[in-house]
């Protein structure tokens, strides 16, 4: 057996590092769904005879149903057999994507929207199954599924927009489909099963969910702490899509979309910083990450016109956010091992709420203030995040 290629989870068989790659594979395809629909909007309007408030609610409706996927369904990984669980709501998710593809009118994307939301919560479902299954080297392994799940997130807008442009947006929704029966179908045949922890109902289950927040004091620094750099993420990609396009570079939206391809390099350096995690010592790590969020907004102030530096700051940043998310993973799990998808479902709806609130923020202080108030905005809450992990207590 060589070293690096068979972990070993809590039973004792082999994890294969193909089963890794797997899951980050499908929960990147599973997630996808969520964004598609962001830079196509207006193709979708035009083809439905949407207007652009109509069309709009689309993005939200698919939003809201990831986020009523995540507080309702993701427990229940703790509760029933987690590979049925995904595998149920995967096939639905096709359903979904399919008769997105037949919709004619703009009420029935709306509800399409939801339903495709609310099924793609399989992607967080994964997460923590892959922090179960692997004690030994839980952070790299979760680091890999992370990173699928945020090249997901990252490429599903280029991928949309360049078929879409080529095909039409139907397209992208029928492609999606065959792309997750596929996915579906290699997670019947080789992901593990496992068995289930919890033995109470339903109500009881959402009810140990929340008194996990009284418990954890880690699960709480690592939630805010999500949220901040999370934040800072989302406001960084609101306001620098109008910086990028505005006078100072007159960046057309193709090529702003390349500045994308940067992230998902950082996204795919970021599991290495689980290795370190792995070793115990994860204050370090996130001292090393948060820093490493700073660093990349200093650059951006001091050097607010080169690409160069641009480049180099996007790198550095999403390193600095996504190393910071796979290091709060590895302190979570590691609090409970029979409750996995109740603290990743805390966890994760926190992270979302920050990145609600640092869009929100984002856009304000670009209205009054432009780049520089944005990103002053954005150092703020760097060095908010960096007094919490001061605070935290390993």
């Amino acid at each position: 057996m060589k070293a690096g290629h068979e972990n070993y989870h809590q039973d004792g068989d082999p994890l294969k590092s193909g089963t890794i790659l797997l899951m980050a594979i499908a929960a990147g395809v599973t997630v996808a769904n969520i964004y598609y629909n962001q830079p196509i909007l207006k193709e979708m309007a035009t083809s439905l005879h949407a207007t652009d408030v109509e069309i709009g609610r689309v993005s939200m409706f698919s939003q809201l149903g990831y986020g009523l996927g995540m507080f309702f369904l993701i427990p229940m990984g703790d509760m029933v057999n987690r590979k049925k669980l995904i595998l149920t709501l995967m096939i639905l998710l096709a359903l979904s994507l399919v008769l997105m593809v037949l919709s004619k009118g703009v009420f029935f994307v709306w509800v399409l929207s939801l339903l495709i939301g609310i099924c793609s919560a399989p992607a967080q479902i994964i997460l923590p199954m892959a922090a179960s299954l692997d004690k030994v080297n839980r952070g790299k392994t979760v680091g890999i599924v992370f990173s699928g799940i945020l090249v997901g997130i990252l490429g599903s807008r280029v991928i949309s927009g360049f078929i879409t442009d080529w095909l039409g947006w139907r397209y992208v929704y029928g492609i999606s489909a065959v792309m997750v029966v596929v996915v579906t179908v290699l997670l019947k045949l080789y992901l593990p099963d496992v068995k289930h922890k919890f033995s109470g109902n339903y109500l009881a289950l959402l009810k140990s969910t929340l008194v996990l927040v009284k418990e954890h004091q880690i699960l709480r620094q690592s939630a805010i702490l999500g949220a901040f750099t999370f934040g800072i993420f989302c406001s960084f990609w609101t306001t620098v899509t109008f910086y990028l396009s505005g006078p100072a570079f007159n960046f057309h939206a193709d090529t702003i979309g390349l500045f994308g391809l940067v992230a998902i390099g950082g996204a795919l350096v970021a599991p290495y910083f689980g290795k370190l995690a792995d070793k115990g010592n994860t204050r370090s790590s996130l001292l090393m990450t948060v820093s490493m969020i700073i660093f990349s907004l200093i650059l951006l102030k001091v050097f607010p016109l080169s690409v160069l530096v641009m480049v180099i700051a996007i790198f550095v940043l999403d390193i600095g956010v996504q190393a910071t998310q796979i290091t709060n993973f590895a302190r979570i799990y590691s609090l409970d091992e029979n409750s996995h998808s109740r603290l990743n479902t805390i966890y994760m709806t926190t992270y979302f709420i920050g990145g609600g609130i640092g869009t929100f923020f984002g856009l304000l202080c670009w209205k009054h203030g432009g780049w520089d108030l944005s990103t002053w905005q954005m150092l703020a809450w760097a060095a908010i995040a960096l007094g919490i992990v001061f605070f935290s207590k390993k």
